[in-house]
């Protein structure tokens, strides 16, 4: 690292230690599909032919998966980031019953991440929801409508000028083709928004998009932006994506002002090498991890489903407008412990690999 960079991330850390106490969280982003109408944002992996005719315009994950995840969240310490999916993949009414029955699992209300919303829907949202988020990916207007060429950022702005009663927030992926001078442009979209949160990723290049050949972007360039944000913006909630091959840098995002990091395959990555290597730099740099990526709780789990009367409550959404996604040949809770057990078998067994592989 050289020492303009470890100047910053000095810098960065005391305005950090200013404003923020030392602590730190994962936070989960829960999917609702893996298709999105639109497609064409040329850095993802849905813009893909492979990815298009894998996944039907119909996928979704079942909702059995998605509160699971709300469930695992409350319970690992982990703080959901936010719930998104692929565009125009469901019906309105059950994106609003989805949303209330995982924050009513979790225990507070949630963020979405959902494209553009109309006012009538955000009103819908509010008793669940406490926050929106915009994906804007990159802010310079001649890269943006060349990399999101059906996603333009004006319809984004207006949603945020009539979400009076929402804290709001954005996404924005480094390695797209930004330049250092672009950050006035990010300067002056959060300070026009009033935004209180940000979540950065690092370009994480997918086979069959014009990246695959790129590696995203270097480390210092990655952790120049996360700075540079945290000395412009004191008390913004920085939130910095990682991956399963980039696992060795959330100490440095720490360092860098971030106040939590997200986009790691914690489930899939539980209790591995990897995961004991992030709590390891965390507690490093002087965070505490509110939670663990590597330590399940000593807790009842079926006992912890049976306490959400889960039944009775998916009974009364299916008597007002309906959730579609499991079977009726069996009680919902079944099916929830069903898939818990699932997931916290792959998470026992994470316990005994070294190291994750992740192609595998």
């Amino acid at each position: 690292m050289n020492k303009e960079t470890e100047a910053l991330l000095k810098q960065a850390q005391a305005v950090y230690k200013e404003n923020f106490s030392p602590v730190t969280w994962y936070g989960r982003c829960i999917f609702l599909s893996w298709y999105c109408d639109l497609g064409t944002c040329k850095f993802c992996f849905r813009s893909t032919v492979k990815h298009k005719i894998k996944h039907a315009p119909t996928a979704k994950r079942t909702l059995a998966s998605v509160l699971v995840e709300a469930l695992l969240c409350k319970h690992l310490g982990w703080r959901i980031e936010f719930l998104t999916g692929g565009y125009k993949i469901f019906p309105m009414k059950d994106l609003i019953n989805i949303a209330k029955l995982v924050s009513e699992i979790y225990g507070e209300k949630i963020w979405l991440n959902l494209g553009v919303i109309k006012p009538e829907d955000l009103k819908q949202f509010q008793p669940y929801v406490k926050g929106i988020v915009s994906s804007i990916e990159t802010i310079e207007p001649n890269l943006h409508n060349e990399i999101c060429p059906d996603k333009p950022i004006g319809p984004y702005e207006e949603m945020f000028s009539q979400a009076k009663d929402f804290k709001k927030s954005m996404t924005i992926v480094i390695g797209l083709g930004e330049k250092k001078e672009d950050f006035e442009l990010l300067k002056d979209f959060i300070n026009k928004h009033d935004l209180q949160r940000i979540t950065f990723y690092a370009l994480k290049p997918v086979k069959g998009t014009p990246y695959e050949n790129t590696n995203g972007p270097d480390t210092e360039d990655y952790l120049w932006w996360i700075a540079q944000t945290r000395i412009s913006f004191p008390k913004l909630e920085i939130i910095a994506g990682t991956t399963a091959r980039r696992y060795e840098e959330v100490g440095l995002l720490m360092q860098a002002g971030a106040n939590a990091f997200t986009k790691f395959p914690a489930t899939k990555m539980f209790g591995t090498e990897q995961a004991k290597r992030i709590e390891a730099d965390i507690k490093a740099v002087g965070r505490e991890l509110k939670g663990s990526i590597t330590k399940l709780p000593d807790i009842n789990w079926n006992e912890e489903i049976n306490k959400l009367q889960i039944d009775s409550k998916l009974k009364e959404v299916q008597e007002t407008q309906g959730v579609s996604g499991h079977r009726k040949s069996k009680t919902f809770s079944s099916d929830l412990k069903e898939k818990l057990e699932m997931y916290l078998k792959r998470m026992r067994n994470n316990s005994n690999t070294q190291l994750y592989d992740p192609e595998s």
